[in-house]
């Protein structure tokens, strides 16, 4: 059975239990906060199902990079600030996941980047990270956002950047940098962002997601 085919019959499989309406968290090693921003995941699916006809469960699953159940979950969601590490059998796994069908978005909650590129070597030790033109589908998938990712938090003063790996012509991989969509996407409470900065933030997204499930 070749990685294609693997895919679709664990996501097939996935459908009959209703897992391929979930939307999963990436747990990894290295002592990064896998963890953070709590509130973000469901946020983003209550936004997603009431403004992109999704039909996602409300909690989000968390999962890690070794076990079989990584390919029931179309799209995969990963932050942190820390250290990122992939054993050689997680990488492989992820490698044959992103390559097979799906699709890994990792958001920058700042302080990610140094370690990350490192951990990408092991998936892809071919491929480098590309920075997405603002003329790329995923910023026009839903909403239109003409100048590509949004800024949602300042920490450096940088501006904000979407990195991708491709597989030919497909997006497998998303790295969004110096915006920290995860942070807008969390409860007012939490960051205490205006709503307009919040909705930007949900906005992207759901344009994220919508552009995972139809790619």
């Amino acid at each position: 059975m070749n990685k294609k085919w693997l895919f679709l019959f664990c996501l097939s499989f996935g459908l009959q239990f209703g897992n391929a309406q979930k939307v999963a968290l990436l747990k990894y090693n290295g002592g990064g906060d896998w963890y953070a921003n709590p509130t973000a995941l469901p946020n983003l699916i209550q936004f997603c199902n009431q403004n992109i006809a999704t039909k996602l469960d409300a909690k989000p699953v968390t999962i890690t990079a070794s076990g079989p159940e990584l390919f029931m979950y179309p799209f995969v969601h990963m932050t942190g600030h820390g250290n990122v590490v992939f054993t050689e059998n997680e990488a492989e796994n992820l490698r044959n996941y992103l390559l097979g069908g799906g699709f890994l978005h990792i958001d920058d909650n700042y302080g990610m980047k140094q370690y990350l590129t490192v951990a990408l070597k092991t998936i892809f030790p071919e491929k480098e990270l590309i920075e997405l033109p603002s003329s790329h589908p995923i910023f026009h998938s839903k909403f239109e956002f003409p100048k590509g990712l949004p800024k949602i938090h300042e920490h450096d003063g940088k501006r904000p950047q979407a990195f991708g790996i491709f597989d030919n012509d497909r997006l497998v991989l998303l790295f969004t940098f110096e915006s920290d969509l995860g942070d807008g996407w969390e409860n007012e409470e939490v960051h205490h962002d205006p709503e307009e900065v919040r909705l930007k933030a949900l906005k992207m997204g759901a344009n994220i997601v919508k552009y995972a499930f139809e790619n």
